[in-house]
Parts: structure tokens; sequence; C-alpha cells
């Protein structure tokens, strides 16, 4: 595989645009090799749904679109980010028990510290955010063989 691979799509700022973005980073991982029924894409699967929701539903129409990018270094680490250009960074609200929302955030961090990856916040030149994560790269490999597991009440073979 190359040293750096990149993908990048402008979505506009629509509900609809959460699904496309979902759609569009698994696709792109299963072309970079991460089948899209692993574990770790399902796990990208919903940081990305969080990451551009809160691009759609907390820039208050200010960010007309929001642009997911995707990269891969050296086969080692993943980085998508949700970029959008509204100032305001997001914040981590007290979690209430009947609360609907306000936790997308609070997801985003422990899965990408449950994957031994971190997430960063950064402002952009025009004046907008970027908030990324980056994951160790997991694509998966040849599988390796299983020793067989003797079937219970049979003696193991002598070897």
């Amino acid at each position: 595989m190359a040293d750096h691979l990149e993908a990048s799509v402008t979505l506009p700022s629509d509900p609809a645009s959460v699904a496309a973005a979902r759609t569009y980073v698994v696709g792109t991982l299963a072309e970079w090799g991460l089948p899209a029924d692993t574990d770790v894409s399902d796990t990208v699967r919903l940081i990305v749904s969080e990451l551009a929701t809160n691009a759609v539903q907390h820039t208050f129409g200010q960010s007309p679109t929001f642009t997911v990018d995707v990269a891969l270094d050296r086969d080692e680490r993943l980085r998508i980010g949700v970029t959008d250009s509204h100032p305001r960074f997001p914040k981590r609200l007290p979690a209430a028990v009947q609360q609907d929302n306000g936790r997308g955030m609070v997801i985003v961090r422990w899965l990408t510290a449950e994957c031994g990856g971190r997430l960063r916040v950064r402002p952009t030149r025009e004046g907008g955010k970027t908030v990324s994560i980056e994951l160790p790269w997991t694509a998966p490999g040849q599988p390796v063989p299983a020793e067989p597991v003797p079937a219970v009440g049979r003696p193991e073979p002598q070897r």
C-alpha cells in the first residue's frame, strides 16, 4: 500500500448528509483494506455519525457545508476529521438522566480512547473548526489458524 492515502468529501449541512458521510468513510476504508463488517469499521461508523451529526445540528445554519477528510499514513495511523465553518468548539455537557442529546463528544472520546487513539479539536484558518480522531490502523491481515480445541469429555491426543 502507498505511504499516504487521502480522501475527502464535502456535503451539505443537512441531516441526510450524516448517512452519506458514514457511507463515504466506510466505503473508502473498505477500498483501503478494512472490510465493512469488522468491529473497527463499526466503531468508525459510529464516530463519523456523531461528528457529522454535530456538524449539522450544532452549527445553527451558520455552516452550509461540512467536509469529511480521511487519511492513512504508512499503514499505521488513520485520521478522520470533520470540518465546518462555525467557530464554536464542542462543549462537554453534563450528562442528565433525561437528556436526549449532548453526549456525542463523550461517546467519540471514549470510543477513540478505547481503540488507542486520540481526539483533537482545532480552529481552521477560515474561522471554523476541525474535530478529528486518530486511530492505529488495524486492517486485518491474513487470518491466523486457531489451535484445535479438544472436545469436552475426550482426552487430548498424546504428542
